[in-house]
């Protein structure tokens, strides 16, 4: 998907009145196919932009923002939802209903491309078993494909909402944080993960990333946020020690990333058995 931003401004929903927007003024331009990684100090507005661009926040100005040259915020709601259902939005903490089995939170990757009928089958009946538990094993958890949500530690259930991605048919990841829960060797395992396939699909995948070393080795380009404003638009290669830290003016702590919650010690996945979960 191609992405173009011009001069957007935008509110978060949960703003005061009168609070000053949580973007100002950005300019971006994203080719499809691209992958580029978000970074900067925690209120930079980086979730805000992430929620612009997946059409769940409008904009000041609604032609400032535009999907493959259109302006979603000039549709209609249904042509909206329909351009919704092209992207898929993995926020940081994954809404995943606690009493549900994660083979069917991982198969939910598929609804906004299943008819009404389909969906509600596969809440009693997964359609797909095996490829929830390759998109599963992928983040090390296949394990797990049986268990129901609320079993899981935080950083387990971030991991089935990344599996999700894999799961849909869509042309555009937007990624909050993908690595706040995750122990080191896993928060690696997760960003090549989805590096690897969208390069495969030809996805275009954008995520905001607290760990900037992660940003800097998985990702071509660098979009640096500050106040809402545009700081810096580089090539990896190109993103400096000296730009970092004036980035992180005042927020030097923020600079190495968030300390992980660990995840439990992993168990050896088996093969899949076909089975039926209510």
């Amino acid at each position: 998907m191609r992405l173009a931003l011009d001069s957007v401004s935008a509110q978060h929903p949960s703003a005061r009145p009168g609070a000053p927007a949580a973007l100002r003024a950005l300019s971006l331009s994203i080719q499809p196919g691209e992958q580029l990684a978000i970074i900067g100090p925690s209120g930079a507005g980086k979730t805000t932009l992430l929620h612009l661009l997946a059409c769940a926040l409008p904009p000041e100005n609604a032609a400032s923002f535009q999907i493959d040259g259109r302006a979603p915020w000039q549709l209609t709601q249904r042509e909206r939802q329909a351009l919704r259902a092209a992207l898929f939005l993995a926020p940081q903490v994954p809404p995943l209903p606690p009493r549900q089995r994660v083979v069917t939170a991982v198969l939910a990757g598929r609804l906004p491309q299943m008819s009404l009928a389909a969906s509600l089958r596969s809440l009693f009946y997964p359609s797909d078993i095996p490829a929830a538990w390759a998109a599963l094993e992928r983040f090390d958890l296949a394990e797990k494909i049986f268990e129901r949500v609320d079993r899981l530690s935080g950083g387990e259930r971030q991991r089935v909402g990344l599996a999700r991605a894999l799961l849909s048919d869509t042309r555009l990841w937007l990624v909050d944080e993908p690595l706040s829960a995750l122990d080191p060797r896993r928060s690696e395992l997760a960003v090549r993960t989805l590096a690897d396939e969208a390069r495969a699909r030809g996805v275009t995948l954008v995520a905001t990333l607290h760990q900037v070393d992660r940003a800097l080795a998985y990702f071509p380009r660098i979009i640096g946020l500050r106040d809402g404003a545009l700081a810096f638009d580089l090539p990896a290669g190109e993103v400096t020690p000296a730009l970092l830290a004036r980035l992180y003016e005042s927020h030097e702590h923020e600079l190495s990333g968030a300390a992980p919650v660990a995840d439990e010690p992993a168990a050896a996945a088996a093969p899949p058995v076909v089975m039926h979960c209510r």
